[in-house]
Parts: C-alpha cells; structure tokens; sequence
C-alpha cells in the first residue's frame, strides 16, 4: 500500500528540490522541484524507502540551503 507524504509549508527561498532520504543519507532519492505555490504538495514515499520506517525529508532552497525534517510513519 503506497505511502503519501505532504507538504504544507517551507521556509526559504523558491524554488525547492525535494528529496527523501533515509536517516543515514545512504539513499536520497530526488522527488521534485517545487515553488511555494506548489503548497499543499503530496508525494508517495519511492519503492526503494517504503520498508524505512525513519525518514529524512531533505528541502535545498534556491539559495543552496539546505532543511532537514525527520519523521517516522
């Protein structure tokens, strides 16, 4: 069963590339370039990340800074 994330809000300066990684930074896998217009953005978690129940949601703003969220689902 796939897994949906979403996006509400994101500080910073657009456009972000987003990315989901997990807790090592072993595998990121690119997901999108988005703006702020782009809010509220929902994305299923890649085949290769679904079995990590830890995640890393790694945002580089256009600025080249780089916001780190870690969850668990």
């Amino acid at each position: 069963m796939p897994v949906n994330l979403d996006i509400t809000a994101i500080s910073g300066t657009s456009p972000f590339d987003i990315y989901l990684c997990d807790t090592g930074f072993t595998s990121c896998v690119y997901i999108d370039t988005i703006t702020t217009g782009d809010l509220t953005y929902t994305f299923s978690v890649p085949s290769l990340l679904i079995n990590n129940t830890n995640q890393v949601l790694k945002v580089v703003d256009d600025n080249g800074c780089i916001i780190l969220k870690n969850f668990s689902f």
